[in-house]
């Protein structure tokens, strides 16, 4: 009979969880060896891959050996002074005009969210309009607006009190005109950029403002469009890089764009196809800077937002670079698993 105190005895066929014969540790305790991952072997895709850079090779081929090309020609235009101040032109162009649109389109779209339904109507009829004319009828009907208004002037409506009297064909030329055809075009596209962007913001961010006291153009300006721009800059982005190559619709108005200044000059010598391409060459260069540009901008707007582009590290998988909403304890394994 056990006395109390005393110890149990276990028997040699005996083992207590945890332990194993010979004091070593159970199996089950010892890390399993690592799996090697065997990736799937894409041969559709490696045949595609070979059969497309067999065919860009052959059109480079092509095109480099071509005679009717004229890559000397290409040398002589791609920074001649006259090319160089029409790209000038079109960059200018491209900037007042979308300035234009983002101001104005960022009004109309303010109006047209407006509970006044004045206001409302005013911006969906201006939307209605510009939007359902071709942006070529506009350059071309302000370009030959002094047929319709021969004079300008300002006056009271319903009066004959004026003041001023201009002639349209002085005020109005082929540069004006593009300014004001790709200027208010591009405020019915913004408008509606902008407006997606407004409403994707929760109403619990404009609840917030209003109970701190923040009036409705404080709220817009600090709180509502510095969330919207995330979702306003990749289309916004995107209208920028084609109002770039719109600009080329002002060789219908005689103007000094990049396009019209070619047009011109394989006009006189014939050489189309050369000249053609140095205002390609141009346009690609052109939008390839717009486009890192937007790229960049898109970076910084995105910071915690949580939808920025995974990087790729030390070459091995790719991970998000937002790591400050990631609770304590999956971040320290996180540093762990780093660690080793």
């Amino acid at each position: 009979m056990a006395t109390s105190g005393a110890v149990p005895q276990h028997r040699p066929d005996e083992t207590t969880p945890g332990a194993s014969l010979g004091g070593q540790p159970p199996a089950s305790s010892t890390r399993p060896d690592a799996m090697k991952a065997i990736p799937v072997r894409h041969w559709g895709r490696w045949l595609a891959a070979a059969i497309i850079a067999i065919l860009v090779a052959g059109l480079i081929f092509s095109l480099a050996r071509n005679p009717n090309i004229g890559w000397s020609v290409i040398g002589q235009y791609l920074f001649k002074g006259v090319i160089l101040r029409g790209v000038a032109v079109t960059l200018e162009l491209t900037v007042i005009a979308m300035v234009i649109g983002v101001i104005g389109g960022t009004l109309i779209a303010v109006m047209r969210l407006s509970e006044n339904p004045i206001l409302s109507a005013v911006s969906q009829g201006y939307i209605w309009f510009f939007r359902g004319t071709p942006v070529l009828v506009q350059l071309l009907f302000w370009n030959f607006l002094g047929a319709l208004y021969p004079r300008l002037f300002l006056a009271l409506p319903f009066t004959h009190f004026a003041i001023g009297s201009v002639n349209t064909n002085t005020v109005i030329g082929p540069f004006t005109a593009a300014i004001l055809g790709l200027g208010l075009n591009e405020i019915a596209y913004a408008s509606e950029l902008v407006r997606a962007g407004i409403i994707s913001v929760d109403k619990g961010q404009i609840e917030a403002a209003q109970s701190l006291g923040m009036s409705s153009p404080m709220t817009m300006r600090r709180i509502i469009l510095p969330q919207a721009m995330r979702i306003i800059l990749p289309p916004m982005g995107n209208e920028t890089i084609s109002m770039l190559k719109t600009t080329a619709l002002i060789v219908v108005i005689s103007g000094t764009d990049l396009l019209s200044v070619v047009t011109r000059i394989y006009a006189q010598n014939f050489l189309e196809i050369p000249l053609l391409i140095v205002a390609s060459l141009w346009y690609l260069f052109l939008t390839t800077i717009f486009s890192i540009g937007q790229y960049y901008l898109e970076r910084h707007y995105s910071r915690g937002s949580g939808y920025q582009k995974p990087r790729r590290r030390n070459g091995v998988g790719w991970r998000w670079p937002l790591r400050s909403d990631m609770p304590e304890s999956l971040e320290m394994l996180e540093r762990e698993r780093d660690h080793r």
